[in-house]
């Protein structure tokens, strides 16, 4: 297949892109900024319609991950990720409209969202019954775009799969996640000298989940080979391993044989425990993460970081 990758040159989709090619797909990037990209980039800005269009022609397929993705910058500019997250996406599926008009039939779609939509349920590992319930403006938005996919699946307009993803860290071809703000780059900043301390609010005892990225760009591939216009389907895509602040802390001391200094804060009011039950993609798809335990994806992100 022809496939469009929405967002191609962040941390997602760069392993997005080399896992599809590696499949044997024909793969063009889009992306705001030209970079360097292991496959034919183009590009433009989400929101401009017109140019939308000419980059989703010959195209058979769309994975969308261009998107604007910070918990708390979103709570700053919540009309910024709304018009983003969510214009961007009626955009896409306007644009694939019209493509499915020119050569008909209904483009497939792979839409990457967010563990973000269920908010902080008190059942634990979540599963795609869970209603949903953003506690933030990125995940609302996310959730506003599932939606409006699934009124257009529901029209036979497109076929579509959605990939809730929770935490993704590790690296692909030496590119690390170069979010800062999330738990692991910021912790091997700190191991690597590059910042004084990490710091941290409460005991460290909070429970996350960490997916390599390498795992979540099979998920796509995967997911990629099922879209049908049968129904929307949705797939939460995690590793399920609950795992502490101290814990991330401890291993990466280990791995890296450097100190982490720590800064503890006072505790701030947040979910105890978040993780996935990616038990529906297992049975239907088959997948199943082979990279994600911790050690492997702290390895992989410090190799990346350093050289």
């Amino acid at each position: 297949m022809r496939v469009l990758v929405t967002g191609a040159t962040g941390f997602v989709g760069r392993a997005v892109v080399r896992q599809l090619t590696m499949a044997g797909h024909s793969v063009v990037g889009f992306a705001r900024k030209s970079m360097p990209c292991s496959c034919e980039l183009r590009t433009g800005d989400i929101l401009d319609l017109a140019g939308l269009e000419q980059v989703v022609k010959g195209a058979d397929a769309v994975c969308h991950l261009a998107a604007l993705t910070l918990v708390r910058e979103s709570f700053e500019e919540p009309v910024r990720y709304f018009r983003v997250n969510v214009s961007g996406t009626l955009n896409l599926l306007d644009a694939m409209n019209a493509e499915a008009q020119r050569c008909g039939r209904p483009l497939r779609l792979v839409f990457a969202s967010t563990g973000a939509v269920y908010g902080a349920p008190e059942r634990q590992p979540i599963t795609e019954a869970q209603e949903p319930a953003p506690g933030n403006p990125y995940g609302a938005s996310k959730l506003a775009a599932e939606t409006v996919i699934g009124y257009q699946v529901a029209l036979g307009a497109i076929s579509a799969v959605t990939l809730r993803t929770f935490n993704v860290a590790g690296a692909v071809d030496g590119h690390g996640d170069p979010d800062t703000s999330r738990i692991i780059p910021k912790t091997l900043l700190v191991a690597a000298g590059q910042a004084d301390r990490l710091n941290v609010n409460g005991d460290g005892s909070a429970i996350r989940e960490y997916t390599h990225v390498c795992d979540l760009a099979r998920a796509y591939a995967a997911a990629l080979d099922v879209a049908d216009p049968a129904g929307h389907r949705i797939y939460n895509v995690g590793s399920g391993v609950g795992v502490s602040i101290r814990e991330v802390i401890e291993i990466t001391e280990r791995i890296t044989g450097r100190p982490v200094p720590v800064r503890w804060g006072p505790p701030v009011r947040e979910p105890r425990e978040l993780r996935a039950d990616s038990s529906r993609i297992n049975a239907e798809l088959g997948w199943r993460p082979t990279r994600s335990n911790l050690e492997t994806i702290i390895a992989d992100a410090w190799q990346a970081l350093t050289g």
